[in-house]
């Protein structure tokens, strides 16, 4: 019986270690710079299909594959089509968003473990090295995060507009001629991911509170089923800087609204 007991509680320890897994918001490596980064992206198959000044000395590479992009075309999950690798030129490192981490975020009830798993594996092929960041969250809190009591959830985005999605589209495309527009993805359900550029002050909250995550930009807009929206920042920012004290966020309080207008703007 005394046997039985303690293989009990062995088994019981082994589940709730696998149940409790920690997952890392990014994969943080040795310095690369752009042009072989986008060189060996492309070699691995993945299309780059934006490279965006996310802060000083940084730049953002916006990278999909067709995987990515199959998944991401199921009803109101556009944000998981992309994957983004932050080369800080600066301090000499790069940091990738895990597929695993935003996938689970992203894709909700329809995540599927073994095309993000893939997805996780070929990275660490390509960038050999990677480690975990210390920014993370519990795999079981991803799916349904917000920051604290009364924040917004995945499932509660910033309605941005109304309209038939070619509109929409052509409102944001036509905005300043374009010039907000970093890039544009269509998807298998005549849905697009677009890219914007928010306003240079608003950007500024990164270097406030972190630029290790600078892959926070560009900020994204879902066109699909007759409605722009996009992420209530309040969600989006925690996110994507889970470490981020209650502290840290009164330090950035204004922008939240702020990037919201930012993003309203080409649809009025």
């Amino acid at each position: 019986m005394k046997k039985i007991t303690i293989a009990l509680f062995a088994l019981l320890a082994m589940t709730q270690s696998v149940v409790a897994q920690d997952i890392s918001t990014y994969l943080q490596g040795k310095y690369i710079d752009v042009a072989s980064a986008k060189e060996k992206l492309s070699g691995a198959g993945y299309e780059v299909i934006a490279e965006y000044a996310s802060v000083k000395d940084g730049i953002t590479l916006v990278f999909t594959d067709a995987a990515l992009k199959h998944e991401a075309s199921k009803p109101n999950r556009a944000y998981a089509a992309v994957l983004r690798m932050f080369v800080d030129n600066q301090e000499k490192k790069i940091s990738i968003t895990n597929p695993i981490y935003f996938g689970k975020a992203y894709m909700q009830d329809d995540y599927n473990a073994k095309v993000f798993e893939a997805e996780l594996a070929n990275i660490n092929k390509i960038f050999t090295g990677l480690k975990g960041s210390k920014d993370m969250l519990d795999e079981d809190d991803i799916s349904d995060y917000h920051f604290t009591f009364g924040m917004p959830y995945y499932e509660d985005p910033d309605e941005l507009a109304e309209g038939k999605t070619a509109e929409l589209l052509k409102q944001v495309q036509s905005y300043k001629d374009g010039k907000n527009v970093v890039f544009t993805l269509k998807l298998d359900n005549d849905s697009y991911l677009v890219g914007y550029n928010l306003n240079a002050d608003t950007k500024k909250f990164v270097e406030k509170i972190g630029r290790a995550n600078a892959s926070v930009l560009p900020y994204t807009i879902s066109i699909e089923k007759g409605a722009a929206t996009a992420l209530a920042a309040k969600y989006y920012l925690a996110l994507c800087y889970p470490l981020l004290s209650m502290g840290g966020f009164t330090t950035i309080m204004d922008v939240p609204g702020a990037i919201t207008e930012d993003l309203s703007k080409p649809f009025k």
